[in-house]
């Protein structure tokens, strides 16, 4: 599995679904007044997802394991600056936080995802991944998943534990299983036990668009 750009301890943890490295492009400008209790759950939704201990991520993000706690349990909000270190430390963007947790409508929160409001991870193999569960603190993960012509998850295959199917909603997507592979195009579906040593690339010449779904989350 390859690193994650973010400099920290907590990059080499197994529980990442792309092995590629994950862009340090954040988009967004978040405040002070932008910080919730929304917030702390996300953080420890994907910290258990990951599963990254509070004292590890303590260690990657210079905070103690103590204010880690307030923050995800809601009683403290993280000044601006916490809150970067958190996002480099689990190898996402400030952005990610916010998304879902500025939809408007916080009676839907928890079940429904608006297209504006989807959170995204861009890798360097060329993947981009689009979260369509509102989060990840549920035992199922469901994600749009773009190809660009050519990316991948790497030479090398990978492993992490639960199950794994997907749709290929447009496009052609090479699957490697253990010792067998495939190529899927557009309306075909595939599923496999995720301690499989499995990789995958998107062998055409447009992009290919693949529902992919993981339980349990492993972000």
């Amino acid at each position: 599995m390859n690193n994650v750009l973010m400099d920290s301890p907590v990059r080499k943890q197994p529980r990442i679904l792309r092995p590629q490295n994950a862009s340090n492009d954040d988009r967004s400008c978040a405040t002070a007044g932008d910080l919730s209790e929304v917030v702390g759950e996300e953080i420890r939704h994907l910290r258990n997802a990951r599963e990254i201990k509070l004292s590890d991520l303590s260690e990657a993000s210079g905070l103690s394991v103590g204010y880690l706690s307030q923050i995800e349990r809601g009683i403290s909000s993280p000044s601006v600056k916490a809150l970067h270190s958190i996002s480099r430390a689990l190898g996402v963007t400030v952005s990610w936080f916010f998304k879902n947790a500025d939809a408007p409508n916080t009676t839907e929160r928890p079940y429904i995802v608006r297209a504006e409001h989807r959170r995204k991870l861009h890798f360097e193999g060329g993947v981009t991944d689009e979260l369509l569960s509102p989060n990840l603190g549920r035992e199922l993960e469901l994600l749009r998943c773009t190809f660009l012509p050519g990316a991948t998850s790497g030479e090398e295959p990978y492993t992490h534990r639960g199950e794994e199917a997907g749709f290929i909603l447009s496009g052609t997507l090479e699957l490697w299983l253990a010792d067998d592979h495939f190529v899927l195009e557009e309306g075909d579906s595939f599923a496999f036990p995720s301690d499989t040593p499995h990789r995958y690339r998107n062998c055409g010449e447009t992009e290919a668009v693949v529902i992919w779904a993981i339980t349990p989350p492993s972000y």
